[in-house]
């Protein structure tokens, strides 16, 4: 999540302060709140019908690839090992990837898709250590798929689909495009759901819930939380999906995956909840857990990681 944050974390931040104003003497003296910051508690392993997790998947918007593996973000990785590492916001074409990720011994099935337009925007990635059965870029539209957005895997049991979902921008100018967008996304994830379940992940770019950011009240007309994307969002579990950390946590508060790099967000935890893995409702019995890895460090999201039985 990008364009049209920024300004709207700097405004919302005393958003929920509905105190009078002091007086420049007394804001002088105001302590500052100490921020509330969210503990991802003990991996849990073990599904609600008593299997083990069999499959780690991680997903992380990397807000550049190139910045990202500079920045050791690849360290992390080794150190996660995921079954399957998926990135958003690469904004790096195909020849310009690094060497570092490129030559990763342990993922030896990568895979890129990358904006035909512009170069350096958008951008998805998954990398593997099982190589799936088949492999599917974008989503069979060419409005949409012509950014980058989607890789789709298919895997002996499940799908998993990485999704960089577009952004409604400053001024909600692709607010339009967006809801083009979630209806025709939803359509595509539903057909697919019809073969075998899925697990979709990645920056789906909303806040489904005032629950899942630190400022609702100021960002109810910002891109990320319009009541048409939450809507969105509402349908998109409607029509046979879930929320897996909600469905695990379902009262949990400050868990957050974006902060904006302006106004010290990440240190205050003003965030949002903008990544996600939503599953099959068929996979539910084999949820283990789903975590939000927020100490790691590397881009202005932090990586998430599903634990499942499939």
């Amino acid at each position: 999540m990008k364009r049209g944050k920024k300004a709207e974390e700097a405004a919302a931040e005393g958003e929920n302060d509905t105190a009078p104003a002091p007086s420049k003497k007394a804001k002088a003296a105001k302590e500052p709140e100490a921020p509330i910051l969210y503990d991802d508690p003990p991996d849990k392993m073990t599904s609600k019908d008593g299997r083990n997790a069999n499959m780690k998947i991680t997903s992380w918007n990397v807000d550049g690839l190139r910045a990202w593996v500079k920045k050791k973000g690849l360290d992390w990785v080794r150190e996660e090992d995921p079954d399957i590492l998926c990135l958003q916001e690469t904004k790096c074409a195909e020849k310009a990837l690094p060497a570092e990720i490129t030559s990763m011994p342990e993922y030896p099935h990568k895979y890129w898709a990358a904006s035909g337009d512009k170069e350096g925007y958008s951008g998805v990635a998954m990398l593997c250590k099982t190589e799936p059965i088949k492999v599917t870029y974008g989503i069979g539209k060419e409005e949409h798929d012509k950014e980058g957005r989607v890789i789709t895997a298919e895997f002996p049991s499940f799908y998993l689909v990485t999704a960089y979902v577009p952004n409604a921008s400053r001024g909600l100018v692709r607010l339009d495009y967006r809801k083009t967008w979630d209806v025709d996304f939803r359509a595509y994830l539903s057909e697919l759901d019809m073969q075998k379940p899925l697990v979709l992940c990645g920056d789906l770019n909303v806040a489904h819930q005032e629950i899942d950011l630190k400022n609702p009240k100021g960002n109810k007309k910002n891109a990320g939380f319009t009541p048409e994307e939450r809507e969105g969002f509402s349908q998109l579990l409607a029509a046979g999906f879930v929320d897996s950390f909600r469905e695990l946590y379902p009262e949990q508060t400050n868990a957050y995956t974006f902060w904006t790099y302006m106004m010290n967000a990440r240190s205050k935890n003003v965030g949002w909840r903008l990544d996600y893995f939503v599953l099959s409702s068929s996979l539910l019995p084999g949820l283990c857990d789903s975590k939000i890895r927020n100490k790691a460090m590397g881009s202005d999201h932090c990586p998430i990681t599903l634990h499942i039985a499939v």
